[in-house]
C-alpha cells in the first residue's frame, strides 16, 4: 500500500509520521504525476484558500478530480474538507466533489481551538480524541452521504460519500491511530490492481 499526502501547505507531515507509524510506504505529492501509482490521497489541514489556488497553479486541481472519480480513496482534514466540499460558502478554489456545505472557522479563531472526546461508531466503543484548530464545520449534506461524527449538539464534523472522508478534526495531532487506520480499510476494501498506474494518462 502507498499513500499520498498532499504537500502544498499544512500539516501534512504530521499525517505522514501517522502512515509510517502504522508501516505505511507515503509520498509528497506536489505534482500531478506523483498521484500515479497511489493507492490512496490525503489532502491535511492548513488554509484551504492557499491550498486550492496552488492546486491550481501546479495542475493538481483537476488532477485530483479525475483521481477521485476513478475510485480512489481520499480522505481531507479541515482544510482538506473544505476543498473537497462542494459549497464552502465563499468564493475559492474547491475540488467540488463532495456533497456537503461547509462554514470556515465555524467555532472562531486559533483562540478558541478546543479538544473533545468523539462518540464514532465506526471506530468502537472508545471515544476519539477530536482536535479543532480554526476547524470548519459541516452545515448540511445531500444525497450519498454518511455522517461519521458529530458533536454533541448533533453538528456533523466527519463524514463520507462513496471513496472520500473529511473530517472537521485533526487526527494526525494525536497519538490514537484509529482514524487513519479507518481510512486504509477504504483503501483496502478496493483491492490491489485498480492503481492509478495503469492509468496513469488519465492525471496528466
Amino acid at each position: 500500500m502507498k499513500i499520498g499526502v498532499l504537500a502544498l501547505q499544512g500539516a501534512f507531515r504530521e499525517h505522514i509520521e501517522a502512515l509510517h507509524r502504522l508501516g505505511v510506504e507515503t509520498v509528497e505529492v506536489r505534482l500531478p504525476e506523483q498521484l500515479e501509482g497511489l493507492d490512496g490521497l490525503i489532502i491535511p489541514g492548513g488554509e484551504s484558500t492557499a491550498i486550492g489556488k496552488l492546486a491550481v497553479k501546479y495542475g493538481l486541481q483537476e488532477a485530483i478530480r479525475r483521481y477521485a472519480e476513478m475510485g480512489k480513496p481520499v480522505y481531507g482534514t479541515c482544510a482538506g474538507m473544505i476543498l473537497l466540499s462542494k459549497d464552502a460558502g465563499r468564493e475559492q478554489p474547491l475540488l467540488g466533489m463532495m456533497n456537503v456545505k461547509v462554514e470556515r472557522n465555524a467555532f472562531g479563531r486559533q483562540l478558541d481551538s478546543f479538544e473533545t472526546e468523539l462518540d464514532i461508531p465506526a471506530l468502537g466503543k472508545e471515544p476519539f480524541p477530536g482536535i479543532f484548530i480554526r476547524a470548519p464545520k459541516i452545515e448540511s449534506v445531500g444525497d450519498g452521504v454518511e455522517v461519521v461524527a458529530a458533536l454533541p449538539d448533533g453538528t456533523p464534523v466527519a463524514a463520507r460519500q462513496e471513496n472520500m472522508l473529511v473530517t472537521a478534526f485533526h487526527p494526525e495531532l494525536t497519538d490514537d491511530l484509529r482514524f487513519h487506520k479507518y481510512f486504509l480499510s477504504m483503501v483496502d476494501t478496493r483491492g490491489e490492481g485498480s492503481g492509478v498506474r495503469d492509468q496513469s494518462v488519465m492525471l496528466r
